[in-house]
């Protein structure tokens, strides 16, 4: 019996539902791991079907067909290659699990279903899935292979139970979403797993974009020891070899050397270009298309666009009206030129006094406000969704978490769109990332390198120019301090008298909270987008539209 055991982990960007495209992809990473000379080959969490795949589950023909993939790919385990550790929907009886397969020898070996279902935030296992029991390991070549999926590692119990039945390694398939500061939550609780069992843990995971989350990869493994032996790639796909030796001390993974870790800017970045890039490209989009307004919001948008599908699958317009500066065409027009994308602009003048011409009965006495501003908006709205229709680009809207947070959009005018890279990003938070983006070429960009937009983008103060000499803090409280305060009502889920505590002025606080809360129905309209925080709108945080209780708030 061999003391030595070689396993690719494959950190693969699956495409949920395509099962034929996955299987492809999953014989294609053997192909490479065998070359590399692997016994084993992991892959995340319900590789055959993709993750989360919600409803999807709950098709017979769909379960079923992954089941067949399953036994296809074990077919193929008949030529005394790797074996494969494979995710999917099973079905036993009248009960559907999320399980991992063991596949060798042309057959399935184990199977292991998944314990514990994750019901918060963004998942909702326990509505489509049934929890499995806890399992011992699984026998492969002569090791014990302590199997878990996902959230079966977030608690002691499935670990202590593989422990105690004799596996000799943790390995856990993966469907992790990322999230700003993730993996040092993953690495912690890693390591309180390796120190309850006194096993080494691997943690093998997807990289891609599904709908608003992401995955990041970042596979790795630990010792027994609690030391850091492999460390794979954030963003990146890509198959490693990883090699163990069963010692007096247990199974030991040779250390590999360790890639600098990202910075936090960087990552929250490689997450807006993911989740736009797979968006885009798995519903079969040509491009995008956006209105580019000289400001920073825009700006940014544009920039994580061209980055992650290149210069030349985007479209930006200028829609400029009376009140667009002169500073915001020249701006407009710079960054546009730095990232090498497509520019033209459509003036909105004409749509606006036609407008203010059929309206002009029904308005008669009555003297202009949001009103007009808003028809500005939705002029725009209007037109980018034309050049959609015509020409079949996604509208990419751009409106960042501080003005979804408190109504500070235009519905059928700047939220406008199929997907948002800022939805989930404070405008404080954007401001850091755009000085970052200007310094730095990211990671598997398809730009030219050099900063993306001009610096006075940054530095002006906001404005969505819809007026004479606006700008956003004639009816927003500083960003600083409403950033601060939105989260911690939104992150935090904190009182006003929690709020005020921390110092911040108590009518300020109260007027956030109603802006915040009367703008639940905006937001339950608005376009998909990439998740970044730890409660991001939408499935993170579902508040009822009719809601009384902010009447108690006094």
């Amino acid at each position: 019996m061999s003391d030595t055991l070689n396993i690719a982990i494959a950190q693969i960007n699956l495409h949920l539902g395509a099962i034929e495209e996955n299987l492809a992809k999953i014989r294609a990473v053997r192909v490479e791991a065998a070359r590399l000379g692997a016994d084993l080959v992991v892959t995340p969490e319900l590789s055959i079907a993709g993750y989360p795949p919600e409803d999807l589950v709950l098709k017979p023909a769909f379960v079923a067909a992954c089941e067949a993939a399953a036994e296809e790919l074990a077919k193929d385990t008949a030529d005394g290659g790797p074996g494969l550790i494979v995710g999917l929907p099973w079905r036993d009886g009248d009960k559907l699990y999320n399980a991992a397969f063991l596949l060798d020898g042309g057959r399935i070996v184990a199977r292991r279903c998944k314990v514990e279902l994750p019901n918060y935030g963004v998942f909702d296992e326990k509505r489509v899935f049934n929890p499995g029991l806890p399992a011992g390991p699984v026998p492969f070549r002569g090791f014990r292979l302590g199997l878990m999926i996902c959230e079966d590692w977030w608690l002691p119990h499935v670990a202590e139970t593989l422990a105690e039945t004799g596996a000799e390694m943790l390995l856990s398939i993966n469907g992790s979403p990322f999230e700003d500061g993730k993996q040092s939550v993953r690495v912690t609780l890693a390591v309180e797993r390796v120190v309850e069992t006194e096993l080494p843990y691997v943690f093998a995971a997807q990289v891609c974009g599904q709908d608003e989350v992401v995955f990041d990869g970042a596979s790795f493994v630990l010792n027994a020891d609690r030391t850091l032996a492999v460390q794979m790639p954030y963003f990146e796909e890509a198959v490693t070899l990883t090699n163990w030796t069963r010692t007096g001390a247990g199974l030991v993974c040779a250390k590999q050397p360790l890639p600098p870790e990202p910075g936090r800017f960087e990552l929250i970045y490689q997450a807006m270009m993911w989740g736009l890039r797979d968006y885009v490209n798995k519903n079969g989009f040509p491009g995008v298309v956006l209105g580019l307004s000289g400001g920073i919001d825009s700006a940014i948008s544009a920039a994580v666009a061209a980055d992650a599908l290149g210069p030349e699958r985007v479209r930006a317009v200028m829609l400029p009206s009376p009140y667009t500066s002169a500073h915001s065409l020249e701006d407009a027009a710079a960054c546009a030129d730095m990232l090498g994308i497509p520019y033209e602009t459509i003036p909105i003048s004409g749509a606006m006094d036609a407008f203010t011409a059929a309206l002009a009965p029904a308005f008669a006495g009555k003297s202009p406000d949001i009103t007009e501003e808003n028809i500005q908006s939705r002029a725009r709205g209007l037109i980018l969704m034309a050049i959609s229709n015509k020409f079949g680009p996604m509208l990419l809207t751009t409106g960042n978490k501080s003005e979804m947070s408190v109504g500070y959009a235009t519905l059928y005018g700047d939220m406008c769109g199929g997907y948002s890279v800022l939805k989930d990003i404070y405008k404080t938070t954007v401001f850091e990332i755009s000085h970052w983006r200007n310094a730095n070429h990211p990671k598997g960009a398809l730009t030219k390198a050099g900063p993306a937009m001009p610096e006075r983008i940054i530095t002006k103060p906001p404005s969505a120019e819809l007026r004479e000499n606006q700008t956003d803090q004639d009816s927003l409280p500083p960003y600083e301090v409403l950033d601060a305060i939105l989260e911690h009502l939104i992150e935090g889920e904190r009182s006003a008298d929690e709020i005020v505590a921390q110092g911040f002025d108590r009518p300020t606080v109260l007027r956030v909270i109603k802006l915040l809360d009367r703008a639940e129905y905006k937001r339950r309209q608005a376009p998909p987008g990439v998740k970044i925080t730890a409660k991001a709108f939408g499935r993170d945080r579902r508040y009822p539209l009719t809601n009384g209780f902010t009447n108690l708030i006094k």
